[in-house]
């Protein structure tokens, strides 16, 4: 073993080691980085090197769709739009045993759709369907368990961070991706759907019926899903037809977005203040998180260790399914303890290039590994969304916990089935201009 591998070893022992000290995942990327480098090259090049690559993420212009979907989201969020997606849900499905679970399994799935942050997702949910929920006496796993892995579906559902965060790790069209990612998406949502039915008539208690609503109601509610598909299909009508590119996209839809709350008298000065400040604090943690994964995979880079994983996994001579096997339990373990952004820049420049000698898709990994990467979003012991639930909620973080439980095997079946056939992620893909 040479010494710039040994050194690319210690410096991955480092990082864990440091990252269970629960110092930002982003500055303990780019301090080992920075080290590592300057110790095999010299500390001119490692200054230099922490000078460009920070410089290069923070000015790039691609990067800008970061800020601008998650503005689209927090302008959703503080104009109302949320409370309207879970008022129309519940007026369809609320009569219904599980019903209130259903419908905000629906109205998580529709908010994700201008939303993107899975964390910002469960916690308007969780201020919204939880209280309700309970003044319908539903029981508390149930009640957060689906806000939680509700929340989840974000990650997902374009236009997702995790997905342009993935896209520009890799070069890959982010347009493509959030094409690719639609009908997954959609066959999730319907999963957890299903959990919910089968759970409620296990425990009957944890979901009784709600009130019952006339055609007329129903049919007059549909009239609040207006903004929400306008702005939807405006982006990805976009990005399908090749109207305008992605980073394009996130500036037609926030600014329709706000144009259309702005004009409805439905966004104070006040709320977008809030939303302009959330949008920083979000936007800053990922770009920092890109900008310390970048300095980190260029030290892993000069330390040979993707080259050589890439040959002894290859060396194995093991079936290229048994390969991606072990590559998605190793992102399912990895999942439970680290933020899912944090955990791609972590681990692209070592898994992608193996994926890609494989010969799997690209785009049909990305799915993949956004879904596992879902599954640690709601697992512990990170488990952000259920922190955040349980917090919203008053109630133990094992309450939470148990109520995940449906969702996450539904979880593991719709990955496994998008692993079993590739083509439902894919055939989109061959409209697309």
């Amino acid at each position: 073993m040479s010494e710039s591998m040994i050194i690319g070893l210690i410096g991955i022992v480092f990082l864990l080691a440091l990252i269970f000290t629960r110092m930002p995942v982003a500055y303990v990327m780019a301090l080992v980085g920075f080290c590592g480098f300057s110790y095999l090259t010299n500390l001119g090049s490692g200054l230099n090197l922490l000078a460009r690559d920070t410089y290069s993420v923070l000015s790039s212009y691609s990067l800008t769709l970061i800020p601008l979907f998650v503005f689209m989201g927090y302008i959703a969020f503080y104009a109302g739009i949320s409370n309207r997606l879970f008022d129309v849900a519940y007026k369809f499905l609320g009569r219904y045993s599980g019903g209130l679970a259903i419908a905000t399994v629906g109205a998580c799935s529709a908010f994700g759709a201008i939303c993107g942050s899975a964390t910002a997702t469960a916690a308007t949910m969780g201020t919204i369907a939880i209280p309700e929920m309970r003044r319908y006496k539903y029981g508390d796993r149930l009640s957060t368990g689906t806000v939680a892995a509700g929340g989840s579906l974000s990650s997902l559902m374009p236009p997702s961070v995790v997905l342009i965060v993935y896209g520009i790790s890799t070069q890959l069209s982010i347009g493509k991706l959030f094409i690719a990612a639609i009908i997954p998406a959609l066959i999730i949502t319907a999963f957890f759907v299903i959990a919910v039915i089968i759970y409620c008539r296990m425990y009957p208690d944890q979901g009784p019926p709600g009130d019952r609503f006339s055609l007329k109601e129903k049919m007059l509610s549909l009239l609040e899903l207006w903004e929400t598909l306008l702005v939807f299909a405006c982006v990805m009508g976009g990005l399908f037809f090749g109207a305008f590119t992605p980073t394009k996209a996130g500036a037609v839809g926030s600014f329709a977005l706000l144009v259309i709350v702005v004009l409805q008298g439905k966004l104070s000065w006040k709320a977008l203040w809030s939303a302009i400040y959330d949008t920083l604090s979000v936007s800053c943690m990922v770009l920092m998180l890109i900008a310390g994964a970048t300095l980190f995979g260029h030290f892993l880079a000069i330390s040979r260790i993707p080259m050589e994983l890439s040959g002894i996994v290859a060396g194995f001579n093991l079936a290229p399914w048994a390969i991606m096997a072990i590559i998605c339990f190793i992102y399912l373990i990895g999942g439970c303890f680290i933020d899912s952004i944090a955990l791609i820049m972590l681990t692209i420049p070592v898994f992608y290039p193996i994926v890609i000698t494989l010969g799997y898709d690209p785009i049909w990994f990305g799915i993949i590994l956004v879904l596992i990467s879902q599954m640690g979003i709601i697992t512990p012991p990170v488990g952000i969304n259920v922190f955040i639930v349980s917090g919203i909620a008053g109630v133990e973080l094992a309450t939470v916990f148990r109520g995940i439980l449906p969702f996450l095997i539904a979880l593991i079946v719709g990955t496994g089935l998008f692993i079993a056939f590739p083509e439902i992620v894919t055939f989109p893909l061959k409209y697309v201009k």
